[in-house]
């Protein structure tokens, strides 16, 4: 089952991809969000409801794609998570993952623009991921049990201002500008791909292929990244860990390659889809 977030009528919306339409969830679950809708009703009951509920549009009637999850409690980005990256950042590789919190308002939809702020002005890195959605809560997950606890997987573009997340041994200056971390266009449930699915990864920008991966190249395999969050932080259903980059950023190219304003983003995972963004700079205030 696909799922996604959008507006219609000046609302957020929910929904499920059946074919070329879209099953409106919201006026059955009365949630706007997904998250919400996944701490409210549950997995079971939201596959229910986009399983039994009739088409109500098509799919491209949709203007306006919002984050799949725009309120997750917990964004939780892994760094360092691919050794062509880790050798690239010249990083010393370490025992635990490495972990980066960001913010859901930092975060934008499928084609929707990822904004430069005037802050920035070498431009945007680009960052393709997969990220995984939490479908059961809890704590302290055995690795053993994390497929358990999936919801689903969607593309994830964590872009970063590379000079603000050097200002500091700290990440998150560089990590949150709004409309940054785009994320979409749907999210695949885990169900139809199976337990420890084989997921590629492609970044292009401009066309240009940029990063290839798949998850066999993770350090931390997503069960052990389940298991290490929920160590020191209770996860909740609607929850997002964003697993990590691949090698090939940007600013580590020989010349260094950013996203600057009228750039075409493309992050790509095999079964689940292609996450779109133009790049924009912030306008100027009024």
């Amino acid at each position: 089952m696909k799922f996604l977030s959008f507006r219609r009528d000046g609302a957020d919306h929910i929904g499920a991809v059946r074919g070329d339409a879209v099953v409106d969830l919201t006026p059955a679950s009365q949630c706007g969000n997904l998250g919400e809708a996944l701490r409210r009703l549950g997995p079971i009951a939201l596959h229910a409801l986009a399983s039994q509920g009739p088409a109500s549009f098509a799919l491209s009637s949709i203007k306006t794609f919002r984050p799949v999850v725009a309120d997750p409690a917990r964004i939780l980005c892994v760094g360092l998570n691919y050794e062509e990256h880790r050798v690239e950042a010249g990083r010393a590789r370490t025992s635990q993952p490495t972990l980066f919190l960001r913010l859901p308002a930092s975060q934008t939809g499928h084609e929707q623009p990822i904004i430069i702020p005037p802050e920035v002005s070498e431009g945007l890195d680009f960052e393709g991921e997969i990220a995984i959605v939490i479908g059961r809560g809890g704590r302290r997950i055995p690795a053993a049990q994390a497929w358990e606890h999936v919801f689903g997987y969607a593309p994830y573009n964590d872009a970063s201002a590379r000079a603000w997340q050097s200002h500091s041994t700290q990440w998150t200056a560089g990590k949150n500008f709004p409309a940054t971390g785009a994320f979409g266009p749907f999210l695949v449930s885990a169900d139809e791909l199976g337990d420890n699915p084989l997921l590629t990864l492609s970044t292009r920008l401009n066309g240009q292929v940029m990063q290839q991966a798949d998850t066999r190249m993770m350090i931390f395999p997503i069960p052990e990244l389940i298991a290490y969050a929920s160590t020191f932080t209770p996860l909740e259903p609607g929850d997002v860990i964003v697993t990590g980059t691949p090698g090939g950023v940007g600013f580590k190219r020989t010349p260094p390659v950013l996203m600057r304003d009228g750039d075409v983003v493309e992050v790509e995972v095999g079964g689940v889809g292609t996450l779109r963004n133009t790049i924009a700079l912030e306008p100027p205030c009024a």
